[in-house]
């Protein structure tokens, strides 16, 4: 399986166009939270560093075909002065199958607060712990699961890491976080449903980056489904660093509809 330098290491094939290459996997589409990945690399390599990536808005439009590469267009919608904007297209052939809005900040003055990390046991007391998913793409993956009370019938809490060190560059981790934060999200939303047989997929992903933090440092991953209505499920994530940063937050909607034959959304 691919590492995760692969998974990000784009070609430039014209003027702010990027091409990623086939990547192996055992899903029968491709994973979402690799384009995701892949855009944002696609557009913070048309971002000067002084900016770092503060939020992405993306919309999963089409299934990925897996043997297929992905051509990355960037459109550079606004430089200004604090703020850069970038709008990138995902296409395979003459279909786009994905689009997403990355704003880049290069960083102000101004005042603090954050959410409190809550009570959990911390990674080294869960080893051992179930893998829900048990895919090989994932092993690169340290996924630790905290046990989950009576209480929590729409929760579910995880540590997460990569298991190898990864480079200092800031924009490889904000990549290798999107990518992550597409893992197991979802099932959140069918906690309270564990029987009924659906058909599930991303629909959009919205991330907001918070403060400095390393993928391949323990991240504990809090998600929640607080809605499911008409085939969606919205949920959303948290993720504290060790020490309790609040480093990033995920909301995402996605499809939850009963079992009915596959059909392009």
């Amino acid at each position: 399986m691919a590492h995760l330098d692969e998974i990000l290491d784009l070609e430039e094939s014209a003027p702010d166009t990027f091409r990623s290459r086939p990547i192996p996997s055992e899903l029968p589409k491709t994973f979402g939270g690799q384009v995701a990945g892949q855009a944002l690399m696609a557009a913070a390599r048309t971002v000067d560093t002084a900016y770092r990536v503060h939020s992405v808005h993306a919309y999963f439009l089409r299934p990925g075909r897996i043997l297929d590469p992905t051509d990355f267009a960037v459109d550079r919608i606004r430089d200004g002065g604090s703020f850069r904007t970038r709008r990138v297209t995902g296409t395979q052939g003459d279909e786009v199958i994905f689009t997403m809005m990355a704003s880049f900040h290069r960083g102000d003055d101004g005042f603090s607060h954050q959410d409190a990390m809550p009570t959990v046991p911390g990674p080294a007391e869960l080893t051992g712990g179930e893998d829900h998913a048990g895919l090989a793409e994932w092993d690169a993956w340290d996924r630790r699961w905290v046990p989950r009370g009576p209480e929590s019938s729409t929760r579910q809490q995880l540590w997460i890491r990569h298991r190898e060190r990864l480079s200092d560059d800031s924009v490889v981790h904000a990549c290798a976080l999107t990518y992550l934060s597409d893992m197991d999200l979802l099932d959140a939303g069918l906690l309270p449903h564990p029987e009924q047989p659906l058909n599930g997929a991303s629909l959009d992903h919205t991330l907001w980056f918070l403060r400095e933090f390393r993928a391949d440092d323990w991240l504990l991953y809090d998600q929640v489904s607080p809605s499911s209505e008409s085939g969606r499920a919205l949920v959303s994530g948290r993720l504290f660093d060790s020490s309790g940063r609040l480093v990033a937050v995920a909301a995402q909607e996605g499809l939850v509809r009963f079992a009915r034959p596959q059909t392009d959304r």
